[in-house]
């Protein structure tokens, strides 16, 4: 059996696998069957690579809050405003997230960053429901490949069964 690349066309995946010199109906249905898993497949690495990239956008999430709590420490302690450092605004401002903008700057005492806060928490939450809603796609195309793979070996199987039953003569 040939590889076959990462294309999502059926008729190309289809044309790229080799099951050999044979136009039997169950080599066919093997055919398809593979051509089907490697759709999946491709569809389930898809998937990998969107987790992949929100497991990332999770972890700086994780430090901007971590980052953001250390700041409104130091405001509390100090009973004074703490400024949003260039890196956490420019942040906020390409994940179109709302921050507390009494006085017209960035600079916030402790209850200001429990405003930032939230809506840090809450973009966290948001961008964790997705990853879960992404697992799941991705359970799905995994069972899907599975099960294309067994229907696949099956009919190989019962082919090749038929195929030593003729060349015996029975």
């Amino acid at each position: 059996m040939s590889q076959v690349n990462a294309t999502n066309s059926l008729s190309q995946i289809m044309a790229d696998i080799d099951l050999g010199p044979t136009g039997s109906v169950q080599f066919m249905f093997a055919k398809l069957q593979l051509a089907q898993s490697q759709i999946c497949k491709n569809e389930a690495e898809s998937y990998m690579k969107q987790i992949e990239d929100i497991q990332q956008e999770q972890k700086e999430c994780a430090e901007m809050i971590e980052l953001a709590r250390k700041l409104q420490n130091e405001a509390k302690s100090g009973d004074k405003c703490t400024d949003m450092p260039p890196e956490m605004v420019k942040f906020f401002e390409q994940r179109g997230l709302s921050w507390e903008e009494t006085g017209g700057d960035k600079s916030h005492n402790a209850d200001e960053w429990d405003y930032n806060l939230k809506s840090l928490t809450n973009y966290q939450e948001q961008i964790g429901n997705k990853t879960q809603t992404l697992m799941i796609y991705l359970q799905d195309f995994i069972g899907q490949y599975n099960s294309y793979q067994e229907g696949a070996m099956s009919a190989i199987s019962a082919a090749t069964q038929t195929l030593r039953s003729i060349a015996r003569g029975q």
